[in-house]
């Protein structure tokens, strides 16, 4: 099966360029604040996204899809370790990321977002593996 991984990419190329233009304003200006808004956006979508297609990467290597399908977000990030899909490292920073935005959920204010912009520049080039690696299982048969 081939994974579409057209719309995670665009919302990546949309992550950076807020991200290019947040910190380049005054972070009390309005621009600051639009910018802001539209990293924190990018930045929920794409990890929303990395779950889903993850998951789609994950159903060759189990019996069944309806296995997969019951993994939690974390879960999925440890097996595609598991199945050498990605490092250690690189799933321990994906499970920082989940966890910063399940504590800082209920607070869309301040604190969540500079928290979230911090975490950005990293985000982005684990994001952007993340999509090489999707794309490189296309193109690889299954064991």
């Amino acid at each position: 099966m081939i994974i579409d991984t057209s719309y995670y990419d665009r919302c990546i190329l949309t992550l950076q360029n807020a991200y290019s233009l947040l910190i380049s304003q005054d972070s009390e200006s309005i621009e600051y604040d639009m910018y802001r808004s539209a990293c924190i956006k990018e930045f929920e979508i794409i990890l929303e996204q990395s779950g889903k297609l993850l998951r789609k990467v994950l159903k060759p290597y189990f019996a069944t899809s309806k296995e997969v399908d019951k993994l939690y977000f974390k879960d999925l990030f440890r097996h595609a370790v598991l199945h050498s899909l990605i490092s250690d490292e690189t799933c321990e920073h994906w499970l920082l990321y989940r966890d910063n935005r399940n504590s800082t959920a209920h607070d869309y204010g301040e604190h969540f977002a500079e928290e979230t912009l911090s975490l950005l520049p990293d985000f982005i080039i684990d994001s952007q593996e993340l999509s090489k690696m999707i794309n490189s299982q296309n193109n690889e048969p299954k064991e």
